[in-house]
């Protein structure tokens, strides 16, 4: 086993700074994780590869700020008052330190989700009006 495979197992910590503050970005840890699956759900599907921060945070800018807020550990005013090159830059390494959650995990089950409730759908009958 490598150590880049090693990386992939066990994610590594990340240090960073933004806005003058030293920032260590870690793995989220198990009780982090409801809040930060509420926060995620709305853009979870777009969270494969190398996501488009700009088009998350336009179409989704409360739910990622609040994302964003849980994995730095930082205040929400905090990172609302970040400038947009230190946000995406915030983003880019929570999502580098936690792809394993995002990419392999949240990203499948919000589409086998989202598959199986299209095809209950297709396959209801509409109600008589």
């Amino acid at each position: 086993m490598t150590t880049s495979d090693l990386d992939v197992l066990v994610p590594q910590t990340q240090s960073l700074e933004i806005a003058g503050q030293r920032l260590t970005i870690s793995p989220l840890v198990i009780g982090e994780l409801p809040a930060m699956l509420k926060a995620v759900r709305p853009f979870a599907e777009q969270l494969t590869g190398d996501p488009d921060w700009l088009a998350l945070l336009c179409e989704h800018g409360d739910s990622l700020l609040a994302a964003l807020s849980l994995a730095s550990r930082r205040p929400r005013e905090w990172v609302d008052a970040l400038a947009l090159d230190d946000a995406i830059t915030l983003a880019a390494t929570v999502f580098e330190v936690n792809a394993d959650f995002f990419v392999h995990r949240v990203a499948p089950k919000v589409s086998t989700l989202a598959q199986s409730l299209s095809g209950r759908l297709a396959g209801a009958t509409p109600s008589p009006v």
